[in-house]
């Protein structure tokens, strides 16, 4: 299982060929998506901010989300957490702890800084792509 941050999607849309695109790429047809309503909800707002959504074309913008949302394993966490310092990023460790991820893939700092997190590794995406 595998969660991707919103930081690391919108970079995808963002930037074609890009790495964090070619880390949703590879994890799309090597590993398990992870989503729970929260951490979905986060994508689909950030995406859609006016800056993005100028700057991403709404095709491109669907692409991502289907690309998550078609292949995802939906969790709704029962435990809450505290453990990183911006609480607004809680909802990925939450989602982490419920499915049993192995890997988070962001590009967030304040998440980065806890790897590894109850033994689920946060990575930038060129770190994910590393792996391979």
């Amino acid at each position: 299982m595998i969660i991707f941050d919103a930081s690391t999607v919108v970079s995808a849309a963002l930037k074609p060929d890009s790495v964090p695109e070619q880390a949703l790429l590879r994890a799309e047809d090597a590993d398990l998506f992870a989503l729970s309503v929260a951490v979905d909800a986060e994508i689909a707002e950030v995406l859609s901010r006016p800056k993005f959504a100028r700057a991403i074309p709404l095709a491109r913008r669907s692409r991502f989300l289907g690309i998550l949302r078609d292949e995802a394993v939906w969790f709704e966490p029962a435990i809450g957490i505290s453990d990183c310092r911006d609480p607004k990023d809680n909802k990925y460790l939450e989602l982490a702890l419920a499915a049993g991820a192995e890997t988070i893939v962001s590009s967030d700092s304040d998440l980065l800084m806890l790897h590894p997190w109850r033994g689920v590794r946060i990575l930038l995406p060129a770190e994910y792509l590393a792996l391979a």
